[in-house]
C-alpha cells in the first residue's frame, strides 16, 4: 500500500474548533444529571497541625444542604487501598482527603458540603466552624538544603542521573577556564483555563459515568476503582474535551476523590468543581535550587561537567524529575559528573508541569554555557558548535535522528545573528537597551503502547476511536489527517472519538508522546481495514484489481487506485456493497520496539534566539521577538505544530520573567493565590514570536516518523531570555523570574 499524504503534513484547521467557540464542547464541570447535586470544598486556614473540632450544625440548619463530608465521618469504602499507584503520571500515593485530623499542607481540603445547588453548598461552606492546634510549618527550601536526600529509585518511574564518566572533580580543577554558579527557579503553578473539576453520575445499582478534568480516562478509571473497590464495568470514564492541562491533569486530584465519595455515599449524582483560589492546592512546579559547574580550554570546548540539584517535595511523597541529566547528553564532554537530591518541605506534593525537570535543568545549563561564552570571548552559538555531541554520551547510544545542527544555523539565519555586537551593553536604541540571546532546547521522544480502531461504512465515512485525550494541542485533528490519508477518504468523512474508557486503550496525553503512540495505532487501524476493503475490491466480478497486490495500490478520492495505473480503480463504496460488507473495522495496537529503545537515544531538539528591550532606567524587560527553530521528525500539521510552539514560548517567557508562586513561610502558604497576583503572560507582553520546522527525517523513534511537540516548545525559552537580558544589561541574573526588582538592584 503506498500511501499520498494530501492531509498530514499541511496546515488544516482543528476539527473540534466550531464546537468549542460556540459552545457546544463540553467539559467535566458541564455536564448534567437528573437530581444533580453539588459539593463545595472547604480549605484549611492553617499549614500544618490538627483538627480539633468542626462544627457543621448552622450549615446543615441550611435548607437544602444535604450532607458535610469531615474526616469524622467520611465513607468507609474509600479506604480498601492507601497504596494504589497510578499508570504513567508521577508515581506515587496520591493524596487521600478527610483521610485523619491532621493538616500537611496549607489549603488541604478538610470538608465538603453537598447542597441541592452550588450557590447553597458555598454558603454552607462559610458556615463551618474549624478549629485547630497549629504548629509552626516548614516550607523554606534554602533553609532545608542540608536535610536534602538522594531519592530512593525503586518505583521512582524517573530516570536517575547517569553514572559519573570520567574525573568530573579532577578536570575541573586543572581546567584554564572554569564557571561555578547556583541557579534558583520559582515555584510555578499550571493555571490552565479550565479548573479542575469531576461530575460524578450516579446511574444505580453502584455504577457510575464519570466527566473528569484528567489527561488520561484510565488513570481516573483505575484510581476509583482501586481506592473505592469497584470494578472496571462499573465506572465509565469519559471526557471528550479538556481545557489545556500542562501536567496538572496527569493525576487525578482530590475533588475527584471527593466527588465519588459523596456521590457513593448519597447514592446521587455530585459535582465538585474546585475555585481558581483552589488550583493553587495542589500539584506545581517545584523550587530547584542548582549548581552548575564548568570547565573549559581556552577556546571553550568541555573539559568538566558538573550539575547538582536540591528540589522540594512533600513530606508524604518523593515526587521527582529528570532535572539535571540533560546536561549528560547535550554538549560532547569527557568528565561529567551529575546529582539530584530532594528535600521535604509541607507543601502539597509537586507535579509534572510542561516538559518537566527540562526547562528547569536546561536554563541552569544554558546560563552556565552562556557564562562561559563571555569568559572565553567566543560567540555563543560558536561555543555550543564546538562542543556539539554527536552521540548521547550519557547513556553511550547513537541518537535515532539529530539535526539540531540545523536548527542552530536555519535559525541563526532568520533571527540575525550575526548583527549580535559581543559586548554587553553595546547595542541600544533610544532609551532601551537591545539584548540578543540564545539557548538550546532538548525533550525525550517518546512512544508508548497505544490501541486504537478504526471503522469504515458503505457511505464512506470512517470512525476512529481511541481512549486518549485532547488537551487543545490538536490530537483530534491529527488523527483525522492520519485516517483521511490512510483510508483515502476526505477530512470531513472522518469522525474521531477520544477520552473515553469504553474506546481501545491509549495512554494519557503527557510527554509529547501522543502522535507518536496513537497516531501509530490510528495508522496501523486504518492500514488493517484498507486490506480488507482491497480483499473485497479484489473479489469483485471483472475487478480491475483482481490481480494486483496491496503494497502496489493507493487509497485517494475514496477510491483503491493502482499505483502504477491509476485508471485502475475500484471505489471504496462499491467494494463494500458488491461484498455485502456492513462495515469494516478493526482494533490495532502500536508499540514501541524494545531493540530501538536499547540501541538508540531518541530526543527532539530545538534552537531559541530571543532578542530583548530592557528600559534603562525603569528596568522593564520586554521580549520583542523570538525565533525557535525545531528538529521533531515528520511535522503531521504545520498549523496545529506552530500552535504548540507557540504556546510553550509563551510559557517559557512567563516562566523568564513573571511566574513565581510565592510561599509566605511563616504562613507556610501561597499568598499570590488568584490570576490578579499570579502573572501570566498576556497580549501586551508577547510580541513576533517566529517558529521554524528543520527538516529531520526519523524512521526509528515511531512508526510514522513523529517525535512530538508539546513540550520542546518551553525548553530554552527562559534561558534564551535570560541570556538576552544579560547581553542587553550586563548584569548576569541567576534565578527565576527576572523581575524588574532584580534588574534595578
Amino acid at each position: 500500500m503506498a500511501t499520498t499524504n494530501l492531509h498530514v503534513g499541511s496546515a488544516r484547521s482543528r476539527v473540534d474548533g466550531p464546537a468549542k467557540v460556540t459552545g457546544a464542547a463540553k467539559y467535566a464541570g458541564e455536564f448534567t444529571a437528573p437530581d444533580l447535586a453539588h459539593g463545595y470544598v472547604v480549605s484549611s486556614a492553617i499549614t500544618k497541625g490538627r483538627i480539633t473540632a468542626i462544627d457543621a450544625e448552622a450549615a446543615l440548619a441550611v435548607p437544602g444542604v444535604i450532607k458535610v463530608f469531615t474526616h469524622e465521618n467520611r465513607p468507609r469504602t474509600a479506604w480498601l487501598d492507601y497504596n494504589y499507584r497510578d499508570q504513567v503520571a508521577p508515581p506515587g500515593s496520591p493524596f487521600r482527603p478527610l483521610h485523619s485530623d491532621a493538616v500537611v499542607y496549607g489549603g488541604q481540603p478538610i470538608a465538603l458540603v453537598v447542597a441541592e445547588s452550588f450557590e447553597l453548598a458555598r454558603h454552607g461552606a462559610s458556615l463551618l466552624k474549624v478549629t485547630y492546634a497549629e504548629e509552626a510549618p516548614n516550607t523554606d527550601l534554602e533553609k532545608n538544603r542540608d536535610a536534602a536526600y538522594v531519592p530512593p529509585k525503586k518505583r521512582s518511574g524517573i530516570k536517575p542521573p547517569p553514572d559519573p564518566r570520567g574525573d568530573a572533580e579532577g578536570a575541573l580543577g586543572s581546567a584554564p577556564i572554569r564557571i561555578e554558579q547556583e541557579y534558583k527557579q520559582a515555584i510555578e503553578h499550571h493555571n490552565p483555563m479550565e479548573p479542575h473539576a469531576s461530575t460524578v453520575v450516579w446511574e444505580g445499582d453502584g455504577k457510575l459515568t464519570i466527566h473528569d478534568k484528567i489527561q488520561g480516562v484510565n488513570n481516573t478509571q483505575g484510581y476509583v476503582c482501586s481506592v473505592f473497590g469497584l470494578k472496571p464495568d462499573d465506572v465509565r470514564v469519559i471526557t471528550p474535551y479538556v481545557g489545556g492541562g500542562f501536567g496538572s491533569g496527569l493525576r487525578p486530584q482530590y475533588q475527584l476523590f471527593l466527588a465519588v465519595a459523596a456521590a457513593l455515599d448519597l447514592k446521587r449524582s455530585v459535582r465538585v468543581v474546585l475555585t481558581r483560589d483552589q488550583m493553587f492546592t495542589f500539584g506545581y512546579r517545584p523550587e530547584t535550587i542548582q549548581t552548575v559547574s564548568l570547565g573549559a580550554d581556552a577556546d571553550g570546548r568541555l573539559q568538566a561537567l558538573m550539575h547538582d540539584a536540591i528540589a522540594g517535595t512533600s513530606t508524604f511523597e518523593d515526587y521527582q524529575e529528570a532535572v539535571v541529566n540533560w546536561s549528560g547528553l547535550l554538549y560532547h564532554c569527557p568528565n561529567v559528573k551529575l546529582g539530584y537530591k530532594l528535600a521535604k518541605i509541607d507543601t502539597y506534593t509537586p507535579s509534572d508541569m510542561r516538559a518537566p525537570g527540562a526547562v528547569t535543568g536546561i536554563f541552569a545549563l544554558e546560563v552556565a554555557m552562556d557564562e562561559l561564552a563571555a569568559a572565553t570571548g567566543v560567540d555563543p552559538l560558536e561555543l555550543r558548535l564546538r562542543n556539539y555531541a554527536e552521540r548521547d554520551e550519557g547513556e553511550n547510544k547513537e541518537f535515532t535522528s539529530k539535526a539540531l545542527r540545523a536548527c542552530y544555523e536555519e535559525g541563526a539565519a532568520r533571527f540575525g545573528w550575526s548583527r549580535r555586537s559581543a559586548e554587553p551593553r553595546s547595542m541600544r536604541e533610544g532609551r532601551e537597551l537591545i539584548g540578543y540571546g540564545l539557548a538550546t532546547g532538548v525533550w525525550e521522544a517518546m512512544m508508548m503502547k497505544s490501541s486504537a480502531s478504526a471503522r469504515l461504512t458503505p457511505d464512506g465515512r470512517v470512525e476512529i476511536a481511541c481512549s486518549t485525550a485532547d488537551l487543545g494541542t490538536g490530537t483530534y485533528t491529527i488523527l483525522t489527517q492520519i485516517a483521511a490519508d490512510a483510508l483515502g477518504v476526505p477530512m470531513e468523512s472522518v469522525t474521531t472519538r477520544l477520552s473515553d474508557t469504553a474506546l481501545p486503550e491509549a495512554p494519557l496525553a503527557g510527554g509529547s508522546w501522543t502522535a507518536a503512540s496513537s497516531g501509530s495505532a490510528v495508522e496501523l487501524a486504518c492500514r488493517s481495514v484498507a486490506e480488507q476493503a482491497f480483499r473485497l475490491a479484489r473479489q469483485m466480478d471483472g475487478s480491475p484489481l483482481a490481480n494486483a497486490d496491496f503494497a502496489h495500490v493507493t487509497f485517494a478520492d475514496g477510491e483503491i487506485r493502482l499505483a502504477s495505473d491509476p485508471s485502475r480503480k475500484v471505489a471504496l463504496v462499491e467494494a463494500m456493497r458488491a461484498g455485502g460488507a456492513e462495515a469494516l473495522e478493526a482494533t490495532e495496537t502500536a508499540k514501541p520496539s524494545l531493540l530501538t529503545n536499547l540501541r538508540y537515544a531518541a530526543y527532539t531538539h530545538s534552537a531559541v534566539f530571543a532578542e530583548v528591550r530592557v528600559d534603562e532606567d525603569l528596568g522593564v524587560v520586554r521580549v520583542a521577538r523570538i525565533v525557535s527553530a525545531v528538529a521533531a521528525g515528520k511535522i503531521l500539521n504545520l498549523k496545529t505544530a506552530r500552535s504548540q510552539i507557540l504556546g510553550g514560548v509563551v510559557m517559557g517567557i512567563g516562566a523568564a520573567l513573571e511566574e513565581e508562586s510565592m510561599l509566605d513561610h511563616t504562613l507556610g502558604r501561597i499568598m499570590n493565590h488568584n490570576l490578579g497576583e499570579y502573572h501570566v503572560p498576556v497580549n501586551a507582553d508577547i510580541h513576533d514570536i517566529d517558529v521554524l520546522f528543520v527538516d529531520e527525517h526519523d524512521d526509528k523513534a515511531s512508526p510514522i516518523g513523529v517525535k512530538g511537540l508539546g513540550e520542546i516548545g518551553i525548553v530554552g525559552a527562559a534561558a534564551a531570555v535570560a541570556n538576552a537580558v544579560y547581553h542587553a544589561t550586563g548584569k548576569r541574573l541567576r534565578e527565576l523570574p527576572i523581575t524588574i526588582d532584580k534588574i534595578l538592584a
